[in-house]
């Protein structure tokens, strides 16, 4: 018996299509940060249930999609995945002839402005998306969190295609957002920033995903996402500057 569960905000372009691909699950749980555009009344169209809590991190939010699962093993992609019909099929396969292993990877091709990255350290992109209740859970940081696997992990031989952003624009406000969460993971630890943080960690972020992960190979795009990320740092560090600014 299988749950499929999603986190939305706004994701009425997706929702349809996520739902669709998945049906196979024996219930789908959509936990949704009161989206304002037609999320909850396209999900609502279908076989879901839909329940809405506010936002506070992506571990907490994941982690109460999680408590409500009522079946042993969880399917959790995000809604900017897409899910073939073969690789819907090995999952259930996999499932279904399943014996030791309690978790599976799956592979992701990304995709950015129209074009598959292929390098940019996306090349070895892959995720545990479908995994027992039991043997998982969430590690509780804000951004960027992990799902802990208790047990054996596998990996799917189908891929997923990433479609995580439309262009520059939402690439960059993403990369915001994130570092908004940093920030204040940073700041609660009592870190405070200096000319290191400034000057070196964006450099350093920008030189590793262009050169090291050889995103000079991916053209201009590969190129736009290693600024975008190197300048994400930066802001994480004026945005930590400004918290303390605030205080002192």
């Amino acid at each position: 018996m299988i749950s499929a569960l999603a986190i939305t905000y706004n994701e009425a372009s997706n929702i349809e299509r996520y739902i669709k691909s998945l049906s196979f699950a024996d219930e789908i749980i959509i936990v949704d940060s009161f989206s304002t555009d037609e999320t909850e009344a396209i999900a609502k169209q279908h076989n879901v249930t839909f329940l809405q809590r506010e936002f506070d991190d992506f571990s907490s939010q994941k982690n109460y999609a999680l408590s409500l699962a009522k079946h042993d093993w969880i399917l959790f992609f995000d809604l900017d995945e897409i899910i073939s019909e073969d690789l819907a099929e090995e999952i259930q396969n996999r499932i279904a002839n399943n014996s030791e292993t309690v978790a599976y990877k799956v592979k992701r091709n990304f995709h950015f402005m129209g074009k598959r990255i292929k390098y940019s350290g996306f090349q070895n992109d892959a995720v545990v998306r479908v995994f027992k209740k039991a043997n998982a859970k969430y590690n509780g940081k804000a951004v960027h969190e992990t799902l802990e696997v208790n047990g054996k992990v596998e990996t799917l031989k189908n891929r997923s295609d990433h479609f995580s952003y439309k262009g520059f624009d939402a690439y960059n406000q993403k990369l915001t957002d994130y570092s908004s969460f940093q920030a204040q993971m940073l700041f609660d630890k009592n870190i405070r920033p200096n000319l290191y943080h400034f000057l070196f960690r964006p450099w350093y972020r920008f030189f590793h995903q262009y050169v090291i992960k050889f995103g000079f190979l991916d053209g201009k795009e590969g190129f736009i996402l290693a600024y975008c990320s190197g300048f994400a740092v930066y802001k994480r560090y004026i945005k930590l500057w400004t918290l303390y600014r605030a205080i002192d």
